[in-house]
């Protein structure tokens, strides 16, 4: 078979698998696959706008399968701000991993869909190095100062790391910090809570009051942007340890519905997105697809 048409075949069996968990969710369904990186805003907002128009559903409902590194915290922003114009309710799919800013972009949905083998991350924005060579977690870079700086004997390499330090980046890494927990604070609180009216445990029956609404976005926010709590800024956070923090997750591990309308539709994609070797890539059936 000519490649071509194998490329061909490949995406109608992706656009069909696409279609059914549109039915399945009663929402329009876009794929988000790469990193949250500012150069990618632009086409992120104009594929919502191309998928909003054509799409003939009436749910003003949206939901992201996403799979991502991680990236931005301003441009995540920047992406809620796109989807919320459009849509009322926005949930997230996270079939296999949405790790730091992608953790992020998961806190300002109504809905977060995982099962027992998915996994989000602490959250930790992605920023500029201080040479400029690329970017590096915030979060990492500043645990490394605080590390040093307790020290009671220093070593040569850590004075060395220490005066190449740029004070002016060193607060700006501090200030993504302050804004990633600030957002899921704000998001969680606004959205993803929306729906907690009265109290299942402590206090059952009693109405959920936003104080305490704000209170709880507070102590998962905080947990997630806790290095010490995870060890590593790269720790995978399944479901039971998500909802240890107090955060509500949608586990299809059961319903093998939607379990297998998910997978039918994520793992193909993933396959052909690995096998074409692309870094990013968006999706629906509504839309050409952007690389």
């Amino acid at each position: 078979m000519n490649p071509a048409d194998l490329d061909h075949t490949i995406l109608h069996h992706i656009n069909e698998k696409g279609k059914e968990l549109e039915n399945l969710l009663g929402s329009d369904v876009i794929c988000y696959f790469g990193q949250i990186h500012p150069q990618y805003f632009r086409l992120f907002r104009n594929y919502v706008e191309d998928v909003k128009a054509k799409s003939k559903r009436t749910e003003q409902t949206l939901s992201i399968v996403l799979r991502t590194p991680g990236g931005s915290a301003e441009t995540t922003e920047r992406f809620v701000t796109v989807v919320r114009n459009f849509y009322t309710k926005v949930n997230f799919i996270v079939p296999d991993l949405a790790m730091s800013a992608g953790t992020i972009f998961c806190m300002s949905g109504d809905k977060i869909y995982m099962d027992y083998s998915s996994a989000l991350g602490p959250i930790d924005p992605q920023v500029l190095a201080p040479d400029g060579s690329g970017y590096v977690a915030a979060l990492g870079y500043l645990d490394k100062v605080e590390e040093i700086t307790k020290r009671s004997n220093l070593t040569p390499a850590d004075v060395v790391f220490l005066k190449g330090l740029d004070l002016a980046k060193l607060a700006l890494y501090e200030q993504a910090k302050n804004l990633s927990i600030d957002l899921l604070k704000t998001w969680l609180a606004e959205h993803k809570f929306s729906t907690w009216t009265k109290h299942r445990t402590h206090n059952a029956g009693q109405p959920v009051t936003q104080d305490e609404k704000i209170n709880r976005a507070k102590v998962v926010a905080t947990d997630l942007a806790d290095h010490k709590k995870w060890f590593s800024h790269g720790r995978a956070l399944d479901i039971k340890k998500l909802k240890q923090i107090g955060l509500e997750i949608d586990d299809y591990s059961n319903n093998l519905g939607l379990s297998s309308a998910i997978r039918g539709y994520n793992d193909l994609l993933t396959a052909y997105t690995d096998r074409m070797g692309l870094a990013f890539y968006l999706h629906s059936h509504l839309k050409e697809t952007v690389i």
